[in-house]
């Protein structure tokens, strides 16, 4: 009688055997999906901060490090919880009060200011008076990396974001994910996407929009490339419904 174990062992054999894909030390993307090649930097007074939740780790469609790469003053941080916004920079001071941090929440921009593409909340969640002068003196964004109910964790997990200016965003286009990952809110971007959203608005710079909207472009033509050719590489990623099954719950 053939032992049960001997198929689970060749198995395990091969697959150890098999060559490991080499990572693009700069984006962590598998080197085939990297478009590290054709970033090219933009100026930006605003500093960024993307905070990833360590459970994210989608490296083939994810955009954290992608979207940093193009801006010399942008740092990730991939963790839970971090004391302060100075830790969390790696910086001995900074003044939360003059930051932006990106938290849809349950708000939604289309239905408290339609037409708004950013919109400052107050502390209830509410529409905050005097939105050009709050935003104007904003100097720099963080940014929750990851799924629904990741970036409720991180919200959650690090209370000095109550002193950093709340934000959220009304985009006039869905996410250019597409049916490659399907968002359950059309405001619901890519990390790239509403980085490029927010400096540009804050900036009055449309052309960072332009060019960070491209790299995304091409990241996602990249993918569907080698999707075609080398599925293994690229696997059909699932559908994101996390938040939907929260909010039934």
């Amino acid at each position: 009688m053939p032992d049960p174990t001997e198929g689970a062992r060749r198995a395990q054999d091969e697959a150890d055997a098999a060559p490991v894909l080499a990572d693009c030390p700069r984006c962590h993307k598998p080197l085939p999906l990297c478009i590290c090649d054709s970033v090219v930097p933009l100026q930006s007074r605003l500093l960024l901060l993307i905070l990833q939740h360590p459970q994210e780790q989608d490296r083939a469609l994810g955009t954290a490090r992608l979207a940093a790469l193009h801006f010399a003053n942008a740092v990730v941080k991939v963790g839970l919880s971090w004391p302060s916004l100075a830790k969390a920079l790696g910086r001995p001071v900074a003044d939360p009060s003059r930051w932006a941090v990106l938290y849809l929440g349950s708000a939604k921009a289309a239905e408290l200011d339609p037409g708004r593409e950013v919109l400052a909340l107050n502390r209830k969640g509410e529409v905050a008076e005097n939105q050009r002068a709050i935003l104007e003196r904003i100097e720099g964004i963080v940014l929750l990396d990851g799924t629904w109910s990741q970036a409720k964790a991180l919200w959650w997990r690090n209370p000095w974001m109550l002193k950093c200016q709340r934000v959220i965003l009304g985009p006039k286009r869905p996410s250019a994910y597409g049916e490659l990952r399907r968002e359950p809110r059309r405001d619901g971007l890519s990390t790239l996407e509403a980085a490029a959203l927010l400096i540009s608005a804050l900036e009055k710079r449309p052309e960072t929009a332009s060019a960070l909207q491209a790299a995304f472009a091409r990241m996602l033509a990249r993918f569907r490339e080698v999707q075609a050719s080398t599925p293994e590489l690229a696997p059909r990623p699932k559908p994101r419904r996390d938040f939907r099954r929260r909010r039934k719950a």
